[in-house]
């Protein structure tokens, strides 16, 4: 008994591979051989007698070959024709995870068409590439949703863990075919390799552990933030950074003072995530979808999260209306928290689903040049009177980073509360400042 593989079907080319009647074909042959168009033919024992050849359709013989039977002969239509019995199965242990199996064993619903790929039915690429920094849970996640929008060419992992983001990159590349986009994605150890980027977006740093403030991050996460920013500011005198390492606020600061980019092209990610939380949380408690409900999240990453319910609405009413007050407090300080509550619960390691998802949605509102109004961490001139500094605040987005920052009509408590959390970050930065920048 021999057992044929792939390799055999290989060196038959687009002709047959004739086998022994005691010898086993594994799937993946199988179905090669079909993708190749190559018959499977298994060898009989050559007769003590010429065989008759079989009649052709005007009554003449053709000649047959005494060597070899077809492994399977489809009945006619008029169910005459009976198939031979089929080959015995190889063992389970031959079988690769998600093979066909063979007819004689496999079920029904198994034998289905195969699906084909989706037809990718973008616009065209809009945007060059992006450049997503540290391949750990956010970055990974961030590139996903970027390289499924499929209106970019080209999304670039960069992490210095040797192999980490090319085995990422490779991995989302094998799901191309699934999700129907065709974006090349690539994995590199430096910003050098990934080479010039539209939007370079930094996840990269030190993740928070149980009982740890966004605070205690800041030393160390400064350093790397502020080596990335310079470099990418180098490699790509025109890109548009979007910084998600926290402690987010002094992060988005840092970033600008070491890239030296102008204010409107630093951008944070913080205000599209807290708003999201806060929506799906509503949800929950209102029994609604969280697409209902509307909301943004201003001021800090932090404790100083602010969320406006004069311009909360769940469903087209006021959730002031919608949920008593001290429900509506609880669900503000829950989203508020909701980091660190994740957190606890993992043991090891902080959010990265929402977090992820956030900095694709923002890169790609700037890529369309989106007219939607989201929160985000910008840097104010006199807006909401807050004459200088980063903080939360509702944004329009576009091509070259910021477009507006856009005054909504809050309540006097709201402003106030606005303006204070822009104050704490303001002496945060000042005590970030005494940390050199890179040079």
């Amino acid at each position: 008994m021999t057992v044929f593989g792939v390799d055999a079907v290989q060196s038959a080319g687009t002709g047959e591979l004739v086998v022994g009647a005691k010898d086993i074909v594994t799937p993946l042959a199988r179905e090669l051989a079909r993708e190749r168009g190559v018959t499977i033919v298994v060898a009989t024992a050559r007769p003590a007698t010429a065989p008759v050849a079989p009649a052709t359709s005007n009554g003449a013989t053709s000649p047959a070959s005494p060597l070899v039977t077809p492994v399977f002969t489809p009945p006619s239509s008029n169910g005459s024709s009976t198939p031979p019995a089929p080959l015995k199965p190889p063992a389970p242990a031959l079988y690769r995870r998600g093979a066909p199996l063979h007819p004689s064993v496999a079920p029904a619903a198994l034998h289905q068409p195969r699906l084909r790929r989706p037809e990718v039915t973008g616009t065209g690429k809009s945007v060059k590439r992006v450049v997503v920094v540290g391949a750990g849970h956010v970055g990974m996640i961030t590139a996903m949703k970027l390289a499924e929008a499929n209106i970019i060419e080209e999304v670039v992992l960069v992490d210095i863990a040797e192999g980490l983001a090319a085995g990422i990159a490779l991995d989302l590349t094998h799901s191309t075919s699934l999700l129907g986009f065709d974006t090349k994605v690539r994995g590199v150890t430096s910003l050098a390799e990934a080479g010039s980027a539209d939007y370079v977006v930094i996840t990269a740093g030190r993740a928070r552990q149980p009982g740890m403030s966004r605070t205690d991050l800041v030393e160390v996460n400064a350093a790397i933030v502020g080596g990335i920013a310079r470099d990418a500011a180098a490699i790509s005198p025109q890109t548009v950074l979007l910084v998600v390492t926290n402690p987010l606020d002094e992060m988005t600061h840092h970033a600008w003072r070491a890239s030296g980019l102008p204010a409107e092209r630093v951008i944070g990610m913080a205000g599209v995530l807290d708003s999201s939380r806060f929506q799906a949380l509503t949800g929950l408690a209102t029994d609604s979808s969280p697409s209902t409900v509307s909301a943004l999240a201003l001021g800090s990453h932090g404790d100083e999260m602010v969320i406006p319910l004069s311009q909360a609405r769940v469903g087209g009413t006021t959730i002031t209306h919608a949920l008593p007050p001290a429900k509506v407090t609880a669900l503000v300080d829950r989203a508020r928290n909701s980091g660190a509550e994740i957190v606890g619960l993992l043991k090891s390691g902080s959010a990265f689903f929402a977090p992820g998802a956030s900095a694709a949605r923002m890169v790609l509102a700037m890529a369309t040049n989106s007219d939607e109004i989201i929160a985000a961490t910008v840097r104010a001139h006199g807006q909401y009177g807050i004459a200088d500094g980063y903080v939360g605040l509702p944004a329009r987005l576009g091509r070259t980073g910021l477009r507006e920052i856009v005054e909504l009509p809050l309540a006097a408590d709201e402003l106030t509360a606005v303006r204070t959390a822009a104050t704490r970050i303001a002496e945060r930065v000042a005590d970030l400042e005494r940390i050199p920048a890179p040079s």
